[in-house]
């Protein structure tokens, strides 16, 4: 797929949670294809402590509007930086980058979207996307506390959804995994985007049972094109740069120990 290197102007930029803004971007020309888990490097201007883009996934492209949204965790310099743009402010991205999730071909399958913390924000384009093509898709959310889940009337929209905090204060307590959806019910194919050790976790049980899983992985992906080699992940296959090969990956081709 065709990369762009675009300058984009703020539509809005939503704080959300004291650590998280919601970014929406826009041009003049209708934005280019975009699939479900590719993400875009952003530029971070006018920081003297951030050298390289940071690498942001795509929350969701709204076609009717002609904007992209990012959901920004607010985690370093960088990132909190980017967070103070304006509205009409001009800000620099690569995108699309990296292979998004696999669409099933049968609209019939039961799907189950899995996201943790900031990772949720792909699941939500991942969502929409499934939804467009007539599957029912089902979210399991997690996430430390009830202010951390966000977007949640968004996700409402398109499908049922679930949650876990680990305090207990909205959904069922504990992990997503812990939760008791997956006793009751089994599904087809699962996607998850999250912290590592809730994706292993989340793989492990999706190859108990006998599941289809695709995970998005957060390696740290300077470059976005495979040049720089930060983000280089050991599997199968040998070793890929995340940022190209990936983000997203089959856990049958992942080293890990499921």
């Amino acid at each position: 797929m065709k990369k762009y290197i675009l300058d984009l102007k703020v539509t809005e930029n939503v704080r959300l949670h004291a650590n998280y803004v919601l970014i929406k971007l826009t041009q003049q020309n209708p934005l280019p294809e975009m699939q479900a888990g590719q993400f875009a490097e952003i530029r971070v201007d006018g920081s003297s402590t951030t050298f390289l883009r940071r690498p942001i996934s795509i929350n969701y492209v709204d076609r009717s509007t002609n904007e992209v949204w990012f959901l920004v965790q607010l985690v370093g310099d960088g990132t909190r930086k980017l967070s103070t743009v304006r509205a009409g402010e001009t800000v620099n991205v690569v995108l699309p980058l990296g292979n998004g999730f696999t669409i099933p071909d049968n609209p019939s399958d039961r799907v189950l979207l899995v996201g943790g913390g900031v990772g949720t924000a792909p699941m939500l384009m991942l969502g929409h996307t499934l939804r467009e093509k007539g599957f029912n898709p089902v979210f399991l959310l997690g996430a430390r506390s009830a202010s951390d889940l966000l977007q949640l009337d968004l996700f409402r929209s398109i499908g049922e959804v679930y949650m876990t905090t680990e305090d207990g204060s909205l959904g069922e307590k504990g992990y997503v995994t812990q939760h008791s959806l997956l006793q009751m019910r089994r599904f087809d194919h699962i996607f998850t985007c999250g912290p590592k050790p809730m994706m292993m976790a989340v793989a492990k049980y999706a190859h108990s049972v006998g599941t289809d899983c695709e995970v998005s992985l957060e390696n740290t992906m300077a470059c976005g094109v495979g040049a720089c080699l930060c983000c280089v992940e050991n599997t199968h296959e040998g070793h890929v740069c995340v940022c190209k090969e990936g983000p997203v990956f089959n856990i049958k081709k992942l080293l890990w120990q499921i």
